[in-house]
Formats: C-alpha cells, structure tokens, sequence
C-alpha cells in the first residue's frame, strides 16, 4: 500500500505528500519530518514572504484607479466573481424553468409546446476559464498533429530537415502578435459560412496558438529522433521492419522523452500565446476578460485582473503537472523526476 501512494504522488507531481506518507508508516520517523520541513516549510515561507511585500508595496503604489490591490482586495474580488458566477447560473436555471413551466401549462390547455430558448446571458470569469481551455486545447492538438509528423520525418531524413531548418528558425520566434493579423484576414477570406460551426474569433485565436506552439515540439521530436541509439535502427533493417512499424514500434518510443520535452514547451508557450490572441481576437476568454476589464477601469478591474493573472500561472502550472505526469505513464524512461 506504501509503495503505490507513493509510486501515485510521484506520478502526479505530489512529491511534498511522500514523506508524509513514510511517516503514517513509520518509516524513519526524524528524516521524514527533515523531508516534510523542506518540501512544504520553505515554499510556504517564501509565499508568507511574498504576501507579505507584495500588500506593503501594493500600500505604496497609487494608479489612475486607486492604490494597487493588495492580497485581502484580491481575494476579496475572486470571492466577487465566483458569487457573480453562482448568480450567473441562477438566471440560467430560472431561465429554463420558466420555459418549462410555459410548455407544461400550453400542453395542459392542449396547445403546441414552444421551442426552448437557449440562454444568452453574457459568460462569466469562470465560463471564459472553460473558454480559454478548450481553446488552448484545440490548438495545441492541431499543432501537434502537425509538428511529431514532421519532426519524425526531419529526424530520419537528414536532407530534408537541411532543408526545413532555415524556414523553422525563421518562423519560430515570430511574435503571436505578428501572426494575429495575417490569421485575421485570411480566416475572413476563407471561413465563410451563413450558420459556422465555430466562431470566427474562436478560429483565430486557436490557429494562432498553433503556429505559435508547434515548433518546440516540431524542434524537440527532430532532435530525439535523430539521436536514437543506431543500432536500433539497424535491428530494424535486419529485421527488414516496414516503415510504419519501425516508426511506431521503435522510433517513437525511443523518442519520447525529448517528444514530451517539447509537447510541455508548446503548452506553455500556447497558453501564453492564447492570451494575447484573446485579447485582439475578442474572443470570449481570460484574455477578453483581463482586457474588458482593462477598458472598463472601474475600481474593481485592477483586482479582477490580478486575479485572472493568478489564475493563469495556476493553470499554466497545472497543464505542465499533467504533461509531466502523463510523460510518466507512457515513457519507458520512469527515472525523471517531476519537479
């Protein structure tokens, strides 16, 4: 039982949790409170710290809006917009069940009952975090469908990655800024539809993380591949392995690890990115809410805002845990740490 919690916390990233769990179970009682004091104490003093300065410097800093918000005013409009969100899905429940009602009654006098309207209420910082996700998501998925093809192909074939290689260190620090408009302009031009599946801003903001996060990955599969143990690649040609098998079977396996390195760089960088496209592309999502509330200037916007960047280095620290872990599970290298 010992050895699978902590074979889990190590998987997931909780590592602070394994010496907790050696001491529920005796083990080396004195060394695991030394562990336990490390991994938990001196985080938790630096965040005390930071709090600390940060509400004395927020005390002395005066905006256009007021005195930046300190820590309290912070939580205090997180607290604000979850209370807005519970509100939120009030109206929405309300909102349908009044149409039920409606029909129910219709159906008892025997008429026809209505279609139900969907709700248009305007989303909330918590639906705009959904938003930004599944954004995130779709553009990095296209992007890796993408770059590990491409990356597999430059690694094998030495003539072709020569030839790749100008035009992926040009494109590759190309600001998502640079690339906003082109993606704009092009996607007006091309995605035309009297009823879209998708909303033009929600396109342009995920093919503009696309082609922002593909080349750490596209970058990283070529280089793990082109240092693959040659002998494994001979086995293949001894064992006259086709393409498709060597590729599945023994490249890509052998390639993970540097794989996943560049799948965890293009999912930050694609969050990073997504942001800034939200915010010109207005598209519904935490960079449309940080600049809603940039040009609202209410009292209230500076704390919102501090709160959506709070938000936004959680998460991004969550989504790198979940590729870390996930790394762990299909790699044959279990030796990684996960820091």
């Amino acid at each position: 039982m010992l050895n699978r919690s902590i074979h889990f916390f190590e998987l997931t990233g909780l590592v602070w949790f394994i010496p907790i769990a050696n001491l529920i179970a005796g083990k080396n009682p004195s060394e695991q409170i030394k562990q336990l004091v490390t991994a938990i104490g001196v985080p938790l003093i630096a965040l005390i710290v930071f709090l600390f300065v940060w509400n004395v410097a927020a005390k002395n800093i005066e905006t256009s809006l007021g005195n930046l918000p300190g820590p309290a005013q912070t939580w205090e409009q997180f607290q604000s917009l979850r209370d807005e969100h519970q509100a939120a899905r009030q109206r929405e429940a309300d909102f349908y069940q009044r149409q039920y009602e409606r029909n129910e009654k219709r159906v008892a006098e025997g008429k026809e009952a209505k279609e139900i309207r969907p709700y248009t209420g305007a989303p909330t910082f918590f639906d705009q975090i959904f938003t930004s996700l599944y954004t995130v998501f779709v553009g990095f998925i296209i992007a890796t469908l993408i770059a590990i093809p491409m990356g597999i192909i430059c690694g094998l074939n030495s003539m072709i990655y020569t030839g790749l290689n100008p035009l992926i260190q040009i494109f590759r620090p190309v600001s998502p800024l640079a690339w906003l408009p082109i993606v704009t302009m092009v996607v007006s031009a091309v995605y035309v539809s009297d009823d879209p599946l998708f909303a033009k801003s929600f396109i342009i903001s995920a093919l503009t993380v696309t082609l922002c996060s593909l080349w750490p990955t596209l970058i990283n599969t070529t280089v793990g591949v082109s240092t693959i143990d040659r002998d494994l690649i001979n086995v293949c040609r001894v064992l006259r392995l086709n393409w498709f098998t060597k590729i599945f079977k023994v490249v890509i396996p052998a390639s993970l690890p540097m794989i996943f390195t560049g799948l965890r760089l293009s999912l930050g960088v694609g969050w990073m990115v997504l942001i800034a496209a939200e915010m010109l592309a207005q598209n519904p999502g935490l960079g449309k809410f940080v600049w809603d509330e940039f040009q609202n200037g209410s009292s209230n916007s500076l704390g919102r805002i501090l709160v959506a960047v709070f938000v936004i280095g959680i998460i991004g620290f969550i989504l790198d845990r979940i590729m870390l872990s996930l790394q762990k599970v299909v790699s044959h290298d279990k030796t990684q740490e996960i820091r």
